[in-house]
């Protein structure tokens, strides 16, 4: 799972270097975003396999990726840079303050891929599905702007699926074995598709009121 994999990820050396000296992925908030565009963003965007594979698919949209391991961000940036993407910025940090980085009512769709399911009942306030952090997703999503959900954990998806039934978010699509031919997968996705196992899929429309 997701995170004992960030447990064993270790520091490379180049990494600090690498993000000190990145001046054109590399950003601190969504404020100067273009507007002429559509903007997804995905929430622990891992090394950034599904959103800069989208980005070269999709470059109608602005993606932003957000993620607080160093390695991941310059692993991304890195890939974005061989494809030479333009539509495609990364954020350095933790997701407990994304209304502090975006502007109310600015983003079209964010994703919540594979995010750590803090298993523990003690921790479960951590995850980026509960009710405190739905709320700061319910602020920078434009009203009818989506959100997302895959995991590959049953008991975090059926507890998300109850963090939802209390917000302002409607549920419009549910699968609990997704997969899309041709689409773009994050790293965990495409692991756990080709090991057979289920992937779990949520899709929710905001409903402002």
């Amino acid at each position: 799972m997701l995170y004992n994999y960030y447990m064993r990820m270790r520091k490379k050396k180049w990494v600090l270097p690498f993000l000190e000296n990145e001046k054109e992925y590399l950003i601190s908030d969504l404020h100067s975003l273009p507007k002429d565009r559509p903007i997804y963003i995905e929430i622990g965007m891992g090394m950034g396999d599904f959103i800069t594979q989208s980005a070269v698919l999709h470059p109608e949209i602005f993606y932003v990726g957000i993620e607080r391991e160093e390695t991941c961000v310059a692993r991304a940036i890195k890939k974005a840079q061989e494809n030479g993407i333009d539509n495609f910025k990364v954020l350095l940090m933790d997701a407990v303050t994304v209304t502090e980085i975006c502007d109310p009512d600015s983003v079209d769709l964010i994703y919540l891929h594979f995010s750590d399911p803090w298993p523990k009942k003690r921790n479960h306030k951590r995850r980026l599905t509960y009710p405190t952090f739905l709320k700061q997703y319910e602020t920078i999503l434009k009203d009818d702007g989506i959100l997302i959900l895959k995991s590959d954990n049953e008991p975090f998806f059926d507890d998300s699926l109850e963090y939802f039934r209390s917000s302002n978010f409607i549920l419009e699509e549910t699968d609990r074995n997704y997969f899309r031919e041709g689409e773009p997968m994050t790293a965990y996705q495409a692991k756990f598709t080709a090991e057979g196992k289920p992937i779990y899929y949520a899709r929710y429309r905001l409903n402002k009121v």
